[in-house]
């Protein structure tokens, strides 16, 4: 049975000749001659019984492509087209050096670059990734010394341009930032040092981090999860493996009580968290509200100010570790409002005390102080809006009558004691 051609790549060519093509089919095996038009094709390999590889001979117009094998001669309508094209010029190569290894992106700038077929780094061959009229992306292949690359396109080969093969510095870590996290991993991690391009990977001890930015100088990543301790951090590019630099896994905060769980709704008082693994705490949040001023006593305990806010919160704390989450304990912080006095029932009574005042207002569930004229009474808070006071007794005359919670001091009401 006579050769079959199905295609020829590329179909057109320079009318010089010398253009290279691969030709595919079917009844290739012990081919003899490979023609366009009647002129005989050179550097003919048959390459296997599907595909044989040439040069075109010098010729004008569009011919027709046969083989030629011990059966005849394939008959297809395949065409080959002889025209004019420009020869390719390279401009420049980003970048124009390159591991001795290969495998790394090269782009290629220039004109006439369409239909490349061929990308040479000295005598080895790029494997080429994308092609447009201006622009080659390749594979570099590996090699040595310094080489020069061509491009062979339909219109001929190319001016020749510089590449150097030259073994990459090895990256340095001078900075992690931060230098610690939670045992949850997510925390996106900033690496700076030197010969970082081309990270292959970011280790945390035995984990891989997740490379999101690269560039000579700096490396972003988000961290992976790690138990509590601390790992060591490397960076491994072409040019090999950095030294390392310690991350610190922290466990997260925990908040078990609070010294007071009551406060005013303007804030500004002092409360004092208790809990666990608190000495890195860089945020206190009550409700959704940050407190200020805070103050590490210990790695149990801090200080804080109140900001203000309403109803009940949760008190929680942030540190590299994480924050803190509901757990046991009492981490909840009550907002009051003002203690207010309506009315004194009896608003009078004798001077030498003991007897019973109802005081009648607002806000009074809490409260932990009855004073008249500045001395204490004993009392007992009935409900929100009555508190049952007994008076401490005092000379004949007005006294004002104030009563306190942890959101602060009422107003003052007038009370007379009368002589006995």
């Amino acid at each position: 049975m006579a050769p079959i051609v199905t295609s020829v790549s590329p179909a057109q060519g320079t009318p010089a000749g010398g253009t290279p093509v691969t030709i595919t089919g079917s009844g290739f095996t012990g081919a003899t001659a490979v023609r366009f038009g009647s002129s005989l094709a050179t550097n003919v390999a048959v390459v296997s019984g599907t595909q044989i590889t040439a040069r075109t001979p010098a010729g004008t117009g569009t011919v027709k492509v046969t083989v030629t094998g011990p059966s005849g001669t394939s008959t297809q309508n395949v065409f080959f087209t002889y025209t004019t094209v420009a020869a390719p010029v390279l401009t420049s190569l980003s970048p124009a050096s390159g591991p001795p290894s290969g495998g790394n992106t090269v782009t290629i700038n220039g004109t006439s670059l369409s239909g490349a077929t061929q990308v040479l780094f000295g005598p080895n061959p790029a494997t080429i990734l994308t092609n447009t009229p201006t622009q080659i992306t390749v594979t570099a292949p590996a090699g040595t010394g310094s080489v020069a690359v061509v491009v062979t396109t339909p219109g001929g080969t190319s001016n020749a341009l510089g590449y150097t093969y030259a073994a990459a510095p090895a990256p340095s870590l001078t900075s992690l930032s931060p230098a610690s996290g939670p045992t949850s991993g997510g925390n996106m991690v900033t690496l700076n040092g030197t010969n970082l391009s081309g990270a292959t990977s970011v280790m945390f001890g035995i984990n891989a981090a997740a490379i999101l930015t690269n560039t000579a100088t700096q490396i972003t990543v988000t961290a992976p999860a790690g138990p509590p301790s601390a790992v060591n951090v490397t960076v491994t590019t072409p040019g090999g493996t950095s030294n390392a630099l310690p991350y610190f896994y922290l466990t997260a905060p925990i908040v078990n009580d609070l010294s007071t769980h009551l406060g005013p709704a303007t804030g500004g008082n002092t409360v004092t968290v208790f809990g666990s693994n608190l000495t890195l705490t860089t945020a206190v949040a009550f409700g959704g509200n940050p407190a200020t001023a805070i103050n590490v006593i210990s790695d149990s305990q801090l200080t804080v100010t109140a900001p203000a806010g309403s109803g009940t919160v949760q008190v929680t704390v942030t540190t590299p570790g994480g924050t803190s989450s509901t757990g046991s304990g009492n981490p909840h912080y009550t907002y009051l409002g003002a203690p207010l006095l309506t009315s004194l029932n009896p608003p009078n009574g004798l001077d030498t005390g003991g007897e019973s005042v109802v005081l009648v207002g607002s806000n009074l569930t809490y409260t932990d102080a009855v004073t008249f004229g500045g001395v204490p009474a004993s009392f007992a808070a009935i409900s929100d809006t009555q508190v049952v006071a007994t008076t401490p007794g005092g000379p004949p005359g007005v006294v004002s009558v104030v009563a306190h919670t942890p959101a602060g001091n009422s107003n003052a009401l007038p009370f007379t004691y009368d002589p006995s």
